[in-house]
């Protein structure tokens, strides 16, 4: 338990007095954000924003993960350095993204193409190393089967597991892309998410089935390590949440997104709750939903169904104001992440 407060003290101090240094260096440097010409008319007046903050993010959530093993001398698992891995590595081609846009002073950055390969190759190798390193128990991160609040249903094999991995992962990596439109939006919204899997890493600890076997115990290969990921990128979130509140100071940027949508979908996969997710993170699932109908509604009948995508921006052109846009959603999300925490604790009370 001491590893995990630890992590999210130190993400936080990092990520709260580090941003200001971020701010002013992308200021001097010229990383501002650019503007969509068609988008709405307000978010004009943000324009030259430093952007790229996720490095902050992601910088600071290694930084309290490795304290925390480093003051209570324990060694990282597997499946933490994993689920690390993929936030890195998808906050890596975030980068690139932002850096393309603030380079050539447009609002898209790397091609489609080139950002969807990127994601499918972390996806891959992470798909794949997640399913080895058994420990003495001969448990690995991962097996090779779908998972809502356990492991459930026959394997699908590597392919098939690994189309699955990848599927959730640029699924979520972008759906979080989608929900950063307002200042502080995704910030909230895949906090609690986190939330979560620090509670969710919390109880499979003590209901694992390694050290209290039972029948409703968890076979999950390092339940703690994965709270203490939560934890670290937790608490550098909501350091970063300070300066990233509306108006924010400085914008995440893809860095940020993808690597949020990275580790969400980690730990999802590694504490077998992959369609939980969908639960948890139901407010991302709502506005990647609603441009998946305003593109498909508009392919077909020519007209649109929302007065803009992602959703926040039809509330926005409704009138709505920002902040009131921003704290709804955030209250929204929350309401997602306690149901999905309440079939958690559902399913594994004793049945009577």
């Amino acid at each position: 338990m001491m590893e995990i407060l630890i992590a999210a003290a130190v993400g936080l101090f990092l990520s709260m007095f580090g941003t200001p240094l971020a701010i002013r260096l992308f200021s001097r440097r010229g990383y501002g954000q650019s503007i969509r010409e068609e988008g709405p008319s307000g978010h004009h007046d943000k324009r030259g924003t430093p952007t790229m903050g996720g490095t902050v993010i992601v910088i600071a959530a290694l930084a309290g993960f490795a304290c925390a093993h480093l003051v209570t001398w324990t060694e990282p698992t597997v499946s933490a350095v994993l689920v690390l891995f993929l936030m890195v590595g998808l906050g890596a081609v975030g980068f690139l993204d932002d850096f393309i846009k603030i380079y050539k002073q447009r609002s898209l950055g790397l091609r489609s193409g080139a950002k969807a390969l990127g994601q499918l190759v972390i996806g891959a190798v992470f798909a794949v190393l997640v399913t080895r390193f058994p420990n003495n128990y001969l448990i690995t991160p991962a097996e090779t089967r779908l998972s809502f609040l356990r492991d459930f249903g026959p394997s699908i094999g590597i392919v098939g597991f690994t189309i699955w991995v990848l599927i959730m992962i640029v699924g979520f990596s972008n759906a979080v892309n989608l929900t950063d439109g307002l200042d502080g939006l995704a910030s909230g919204a895949t906090g609690v998410v986190l939330a979560s899997y620090v509670l969710i890493g919390n109880w499979q600890l003590r209901n694992n089935c390694t050290t209290q076997l039972g029948p409703n115990c968890y076979w999950v290969r390092d339940p703690l390590d994965l709270a203490v990921v939560a934890a670290a990128v937790l608490g550098a979130l909501i350091g970063f949440l300070w300066w990233n509140a509306p108006p924010a100071k400085i914008f995440m940027g893809d860095t940020g997104s993808l690597a949020l949508g990275g580790v969400i979908a980690g730990l999802a996969i590694t504490t077998r709750t992959q369609l939980l997710l969908v639960i948890l993170a139901g407010m991302c699932v709502i506005i990647t939903l609603s441009v998946i109908i305003q593109v498909g509604f508009f392919k077909m009948t020519g007209k649109r169904v929302f007065k803009m995508a992602p959703l926040q921006h039809h509330f926005e052109l409704s009138g709505w104001a920002e902040t009131t846009i921003v704290v709804r959603f955030w209250l929204l999300a929350s309401l997602c992440a306690a149901a999905g925490l309440g079939l958690f604790y559902i399913e594994w009370m004793p049945k009577s």
